[in-house]
């Protein structure tokens, strides 16, 4: 949720209030070791007071004075809501450590969002000329691939080849391109300054794969030839071969004309910008209605946010943050020369030879395995960090990977956050250059240990005296009641969650949706020198892996050739019939298993261009899939390339399965599964592998902000029973048919993604609609100057209410929507559960409904409940959205305990711009 304080939907408040507002509750000292420290955005010195709040660097001495590592003290800082803009990146060490139980806490104020910033906002624009672009001057040396106006992305500008009539002929030479036989293209890019022509940059949207969307910089122009940057462009276009190779991982054609251009002032329309980093001034040409003088403009500088990177030996430890959101941080790495060669999953090629990560891996085998491709960075990063917690945090507005792990952490828990609007992955576990850290013959490869250095920390020379082994393998991670959704938004072949090297992860009832390519990958890249031939010639530390029991939907939505879930690689070690360690030849199939990737509850449906629903690609072993779900949500299951050991069984699915193409399998095992429709009713499968699918009933408000969202409506069964699938639906939510609410007893919400419900016979999906209703208890509501009351008899909403006596109370709910409704009483003792206040045609985005009590003569109750709602767009006979609609807020009412002395107030509804 984003509060936006100065666009507030006001109302009347002499009532009862069931709606929720987000009221944290700080943590009692309940030991003298006990210690609360205070920050905020306009802090200063040293006091960490409530009434005399540090910054945050203040904050974080004060915490290192307290050497809570040692003493033991549980230290919570609270950072007051705002935005606290970062001048660098907010690094922490093995100094800002806890101890074992009594983590140092960095947690967001009650009822409040902190937002840590790497953007300024950017003000003072002029006109340019007599044109409908504005600029305005930034400072010198600054660099972005992101803008964003009023907290949405907007696009750089751009505009696509065929829009510009760049028809002609786009043929290969020694440099890049000859465009001469095509005028147009000629003529555009002659008109271009030098500089202005290096900044130009170009997409391949499935250019070196269905499954990619490599970017490379032009570099020159003279004569019809277009020079290409480099060693971008070789990194696309001539990529070598390797010997034993199992998938292609092809070069573009040289011939191939971008599908866009972009990053030309000459390029701009309404909605994009432009940045000339040599004359340090920011353009915008505003959409139609906009004002850009009422626009907030927040141009993001940094590209870390927070990083927490110790040493192997002296790791950062026991530390917490909750409650804080992460936005507006960049990633520049893909305009320099080095570009986007997308390989796999946002990892692409940048060394200046094309062989990069090949070394000499077939000889001998396992030596420096093919694969060390490079990851992206992500805006906020872990190294060398145990027992590190981040829950209820929000990380969006992001130009790089939205969080990762990596470099001997151990001992992690991201639980409760919400990943959204983020250019590449949302969640990155590991690092693509430590496969295998426990090589025990480092004469294979002796400089393995600075390249894991180099490329898996921030600051090679901070961990120089670390020695790497076993304690460098990333362990114990778990991933769980996370919400992660648009992300990949400028770099499509993006994953929801990429995991590479690591033992002991587990990702586990997380929600993915609304995605360009894969939901969640696994041993990427690793293992395409491998399949059933020649199993060994790239391995890792991989097992005790698990990823069960998550909602996957509506991915797959850009790109192709990728799945719900996508594994490759060797996914554990070997182990004899009696448990103990052993070699390939003699692995014991139950015990090898039983360390291998356990894949089993998840629930995968509205696959776009899915080709394997659950994909075992290239080299991938040792996996057990068990007790999915998947419905219009691929092709097939299966793999190409596998090396096998491989089980499939109980599995409820639309598709065919075990089908495993390209070279064949060691071995597959099926057993148990079920075949189901593609669209299927109540009945069809199990009710209770839904039910426990994404997150859990303590997390259902993460998906409830966002919802509720119809994706899917079954046909009916002959009682007229249907399955409804999407976001967002709480224990509370309401079913209508047109504009027939369903009695309680006809709705069963099985978890925060499904519902089933028996409709009036002839309902057609188009005609459902799925109403959250919030009880008054809700935590997300924010009161002041209520109290709470239960069990008075009248009929309350949940039999409790809340209630307001003094001038100037409020209830405050911040949602997302274009719709909401507040229920309270009408008169003293009717029961507040009538609807006593609505606003409609919100237009999507944040909005934020303040209740207030003005009633100076009248003891005022309010109770409200938040009611949200969404039509659905899911045809019954493909399951496919019909249309598309932004999910509905809550509707918000104050009503008077007496008819006749209405309180004094006002509502009022608007949209944020």
């Amino acid at each position: 949720m984003k509060l936006h304080p100065r666009r507030l939907i006001a109302a009347s408040t002499a009532m009862i209030m069931a709606v929720g507002f987000a009221v944290a509750t700080a943590r009692s000292a309940s030991a003298a070791a006990d210690v609360t420290l205070y920050a905020s955005p306009s802090g200063s010195g040293s006091a960490c007071t409530q009434s005399a709040p540090c910054a945050l660097t203040g904050a974080q001495s004060a915490v290192r004075a307290l050497s809570p590592s040692t003493s033991g003290a549980n230290v919570t800082v609270v950072l007051a809501g705002g935005t606290y803009r970062l001048s660098s990146t907010w690094a922490f060490g093995s100094e800002d450590s806890g101890s074992t139980g009594h983590p140092v806490l960095w947690r967001a104020a009650p009822g409040t969002r902190p937002v840590i910033s790497g953007a300024s906002q950017v003000t003072g624009w002029s006109r340019v000329g007599s044109s409908e672009v504005w600029s305005t001057p930034v400072p010198a040396g600054s660099a972005t691939r992101q803008l964003y106006v009023n907290g949405t992305k907007a696009p750089v500008a751009q505009a696509s080849t065929a829009s510009l009539g760049f028809t002609g002929s786009w043929l290969t030479s020694a440099t890049g391109y000859d465009i001469s036989g095509d005028s147009k293209a000629s003529a555009w890019f002659a008109a271009l300054s030098p500089a202005q022509v290096a900044g130009v940059e170009f997409t391949y949207p499935g250019g070196n794969g269905a499954w990619t969307h490599s970017r490379c910089k032009a570099a020159g122009y003279a004569n019809g030839r277009l020079t290409m940057a480099q060693p971008c462009w070789s990194n696309v276009t001539a990529r070598v071969t390797v010997p034993q190779r199992s998938g292609d991982l092809p070069n573009m054609d040289k011939n191939t004309r971008p599908t866009m251009i972009e990053n030309a002032e000459a390029l701009l329309r309404p909605g994009q910008w432009f940045l000339d980093t040599s004359g340090s001034r920011l353009y915008y040409q505003p959409m139609a209605g906009q004002n850009v003088n009422d626009l907030t403009v927040e141009l993001p500088r940094l590209e870390s946010l927070l990083q927490g990177a110790g040493t192997l030996s002296a790791p950062l430890h026991d530390v917490t943050f909750q409650g804080l959101q992460f936005s507006h941080a960049t990633w520049n790495a893909p305009s320099g020369p080095e570009g986007f060669a997308d390989v796999q999953s946002n990892l692409r090629m940048t060394g200046a030879t094309p062989n990069q990560g090949m070394c000499h891996f077939s000889t001998p085998y396992g030596s420096c395995p093919w694969g060390a491709i490079t990851q992206p960075l992500a805006n906020v990063a872990f190294t060398a960090a145990t027992n590190v917690t981040l829950t209820g945090n929000r990380f969006t507005g992001l130009g790089g990977a939205g969080l990762s792990v990596m470099y001997g952490s151990k001992n992690t828990l991201i639980s409760g956050n919400e990943f959204t609007d983020i250019a590449s992955t949302g969640l990155l576990l590991g690092c693509t250059h430590d496969p295998n850290p426990t090589n025990s013959n480092p004469a294979l490869d002796p400089n393995e240990p600075s390249v894991i250095k180099e490329n898996c920390t921030p600051d090679a020379a901070r961990v120089s005296g670390d020695t790497i082994g076993t304690n460098e393998i990333l362990t114990d991670t778990t991933v769980s009641d996370n919400v992660i959704h648009n992300v990949g938004t400028d770099y499509n072949s993006a994953p929801g969650i990429t995991l590479l090297f690591s033992r002991g992860t587990k990702i586990v009832h997380n929600n993915l949706f609304d995605l360009p390519y894969t939901a969640i990958t696994g041993g990427v890249i690793q293992g395409h020198v491998d399949n059933a031939s020649h199993p060994q010639n790239s391995v890792n530390i991989n097992e005790n892996n698990t990823i069960s029991n998550n909602l996957f939907h509506d991915y797959m939505s850009t790109l192709k050739d990728g799945g719900a879930i996508y594994l490759e690689g060797h996914q554990a070690q070997y182990y004899d019939a009696a448990g103990n360690p052993t070699t390939y030849d003699r692995a014991d199939p139950v015990q090898t298993l039983a360390h291998g990737m356990q894949v089993q509850g998840n629930v995968a449906f509205n696959g776009r261009n899915t080709n394997f629903t659950y994909y075992d690609d290239a080299g991938s072993e040792w996996i057990n899939w068990q007790g999915n779900v998947a419905f219009s949500a691929g092709e097939k299951s299966g793999g190409c390339s596998a090396t096998g050991h491989i089980w499939f069984t109980d599995n409820y699915l639309s598709a065919r399965h075990s089908a495993y193409e390209c070279d064949p399998a060691i071995d597959t095992h099926a057993s148990g599964n079920i075949s189901i429709p593609a669209t299927p009713k109540p009945g069809d499968l199990s009710t209770g592998l839904l039910a426990n699918a994404g997150v859990t009933s303590k997390y259902a408000a993460l998906t409830a902000d966002i919802g509720p969202r119809i994706h899917y409506v079954s046909p009916a069964t002959g009682s007229n029973q249907v399955l409804i699938g999407g976001e967002g639906f709480t224990s509370g939510a309401q079913v209508s048919a047109g504009s027939t609410r369903l009695a309680a007893s006809d709705v069963q919400v099985l978890s925060s993604g499904f519902i089933t419900a028996t409709v009036p016979a002839g309902t057609t999906a188009s005609q459902i609609s799925v109403t959250n209703r919030l009880d008054d208890t809700d935590p997300s509501i924010a009161y002041s100057g209520f109290s709470a009351h239960a069990n008075r008899g009248y009929g309350d909403y949940n039999n409790d209410i809340h209630y307001a006596t003094a001038d100037g109370s409020t209830a405050t709910y911040s949602f997302s929507g274009d719709f909401i409704q507040v229920f309270g009483e009408q008169y003293t003792d009717q029961g507040a559960n009538v609807p006593v206040y609505s606003a409609g045609g919100l237009g999507t985005g944040n909005h934020t409904i303040v209740i207030t009590t003005r009633s100076p003569a009248t003891s005022s109750r309010s109770s409200a409940s938040r009611t949200r709602t969404r039509a659905t767009s899911a045809s019954p006979s493909t399951a496919a959205p019909s249309r598309s609609s932004a999910p509905s807020p809550p509707t918000g009412s104050a009503t008077p305990t007496s008819p006749s002395t209405p309180p004094a107030g006002s509502a009022r509804a608007t949209t944020p711009s």
